[in-house]
């Protein structure tokens, strides 16, 4: 079955409306749950009036077998990519440091993107499917740069490689750039749909249904886990010490398989609308409040405000929060005439009269922002895993065993991802229930609390990371005096790589307790008809992480390196033993400290999102609307 790419009638693309019996009704997962579905709106292919029911487990083999054959392949595409810009396209360690963060950056702000396109008009099958094919094509084009001699530089003089090298050239670098371009295009439309769309096979409203999304997400993370085992390890081994090309050529042959198990489901998956602009409510409380800025504030705004009947059963009823006043303005009522439409059964102009639930729909996202903000320094940290950590390895003796086996470089990023394994068992074993006991709460620590946690992680880690990083270039000076040869003879420390395991272990720490918790915490704290911008969120946090990494070595570079020396790369010089990379790590650390007060000061302030426990009866003084 093709993938949907173009609309049909009507402008809404055509796609398959889940429907659930309930004895003698029926209703549909969507959020306007009181639409009645047209025609078209159902498979063409299962012809009129069929109603398609869910499957379940019966579509896991296809969605999981996707995820874990197209993670194996984007991983173990994207893990080895620093060594591949300096050892085969001859960049410079800053600049490819700087074009790997822009990378990186630009994949996960596609998300964004990707999400308000999968809400808006296509769908999350239509957008993993496409998601799927674009970076197909990326891996393929990659893999060309390494196969195909034209589409690289030549190697460097001299039989060790150690000569002059030529750079690539401006062609090169287009080809290189635009299977970059795909690979971005496609993580966009993979990552913000997959997991969402892997849940919308499973009935939330049943006990099976509910079960098996929890155990979905379990099997989730499990084959994520696998993934980055495989691609840090073979595939990443056959990259650096078999062929790039056949490096490449075995995670784009991953991809293909990966969309073959997609496709082969199409059939059997639900496919849920497009529920519309995500952030729609709160653009319209913006523009109202601005539009009655000068009305006079509401002596009792709980009991004042616009409301109406809350007649969704997906989003739930949020109470009045004092904090953002000013937003208030957006639901006081200046005449009778403005409130209610007979036709429509809301607020006669809804851009100038908005509902108290919407105003408080508009707090939640102000009040996450500060939170969020907080998250993108944090992940500085973390940028350096794939940069700075892999040059650190290679510079380093990553020997194993008699036999003097060496650990390919970029292989060292498993060791976060092997801690985060090891210790979410653990935590959710022995650890939580010593904290219910200890706090007598049902999650142990709060949200917040547990990102403070990896906050603090993330600092500690840095300040390993700069102790090893000096005792590494220490060792490296010691050897070459010892020998009588200039510091250039010996780029490789007897310093073991394996020293670089203590930070990222702690790395790995923190992102059990941050970057998991800030993903249950955007999707528990936004209201739930914008959960996939929720998503969106993690990832444009790391998004502009990255951007920001790239920034700061710039400007460490810029301000440390001697342009009238020669040889002079200041803390981030070419050869690390000549520089001062532990300074970074050591300013890393700091700016994180700096930025765990400033989110201590956010959580203090934060109000978690609460429930409006009005009774029912009082709804019945409210003008009755169809969904708030």
């Amino acid at each position: 079955m093709s993938c949907p790419s173009a609309p049909g009638a009507g402008g809404r693309p055509d796609t398959i409306l889940a429907v659930h019996d309930e004895g003698a009704g029926s209703y549909y997962d969507s959020l306007d749950a009181a639409a009645t579905p047209a025609p078209r709106e159902r498979d063409a292919a299962a012809g009129p009036g069929r109603e398609v029911r869910y499957r379940g487990w019966k579509t896991m083999p296809f969605v999981i077998g996707n995820e874990t054959f197209e993670k194996l392949g984007s991983i173990g595409t994207a893990a080895n990519l620093m060594v591949y810009l300096t050892s085969v396209f001859h960049m410079t360690n800053v600049r490819a440091a700087v074009a790997l963060n822009a990378f990186n950056g630009t994949t996960n702000l596609a998300t964004v993107f990707g999400a308000f396109a999968s809400d808006l008009y296509l769908g999350r099958y239509a957008t993993v499917c496409l998601g799927c094919v674009a970076t197909l094509i990326g891996m393929v084009i990659l893999t060309l740069t390494a196969g195909v001699p034209a589409l690289h530089p030549p190697p460097c003089a001299g039989s060790d490689g150690g000569g002059q090298c030529a750079g690539a050239t401006e062609g090169q670098f287009a080809v290189l750039a635009l299977s970059f371009f795909f690979i971005v295009v496609g993580a966009g439309g993979i990552r913000p749909c997959s997991l969402p769309f892997g849940a919308d096979q499973f009935d939330p409203r049943t006990d099976s249904g509910r079960r098996g999304i929890n155990s979905f997400f379990n099997w989730y993370y499990f084959t994520l886990t696998i993934a980055v085992v495989g691609s840090s390890t073979g595939i990443i081994y056959v990259q650096s010490n078999v062929s790039w090309w056949i490096g490449f050529a075995i995670p784009a042959a991953l991809m293909l398989v990966s969309c073959a198990l997609f496709f082969a489901g199409a059939g059997l998956y639900v496919r849920v609308r497009p529920e519309g602009v995500p952030l729609a409510g709160v653009v319209r409380v913006a523009v109202a409040a601005a539009r009655k800025r000068r009305a006079p504030a509401p002596q009792d705004p709980a009991a004042s405000l616009f409301r109406t009947r809350h007649a969704s059963a997906l989003v739930s009823r949020l109470p009045y929060t004092d904090q953002f006043t000013f937003l208030d303005k957006a639901a006081v009522v200046e005449s009778k005439s403005e409130e209610v439409d007979d036709a429509s059964g809301g607020a006669r102009d809804p851009w100038r009269l908005c509902t108290l639930q919407q105003v408080e729909e508009a707090k939640c996202i102000l009040r996450i922002l500060p939170v969020w903000a907080t998250c993108i320094v944090y992940y500085v940290a973390f940028a350096q895993t794939t940069t700075y950590v892999v040059l650190q390895a290679k510079q380093s003796d990553r020997r194993v065993g008699a036999g003097g086996f060496e650990v390919p470089p970029a292989s060292f990023t498993i060791f976060p991802m092997l801690a985060l394994a090891v210790w979410i068992p653990f935590y959710d074993r022995l650890v939580l229930p010593w904290l219910r006991r200890l706090t007598g709460r049902e999650e142990g620590v709060t949200l917040l609390q547990r990102m403070g946690v990896g906050m603090v992680l993330s600092v500690v880690a840095m300040l390993i990371a700069g102790l090893v990083e000096q005792r590494r270039r220490e060792l490296a000076v010691l050897r070459a005096a010892q020998d009588g040869k200039p510091l250039s003879a010996h780029l490789v420390s007897p310093a073991s790589a394996f020293a670089l395991v203590p930070q990222l272990a702690a790395l790995g720490l923190s992102e059990a307790f941050n970057q998991v918790s800030q993903m249950e915490f955007y999707y528990k704290q936004f209201p739930e008809n914008m959960r996939s911008v929720a998503g969106s969120l993690l990832f444009s946090g790391l998004a502009l992480s990255s951007y920001l990494s790239g920034l700061l070595v710039i400007v460490v570079h810029r301000a440390t390196a001697d342009p009238d020396i020669h040889g002079d790369g200041g803390w981030l010089a070419e050869d690390l033993n000549r520089g001062k990379l532990d300074y970074f790590y050591f300013l890393i650390g700091f700016i994180g400290a700096v930025n765990f007060f400033v989110f201590l000061a956010c959580a203090k302030w934060y109000r978690y999102k609460g429930l409006d426990d009005d009774d029912e009866q009082n709804e019945d003084q409210w003008h009755p609307t169809r969904s708030v």
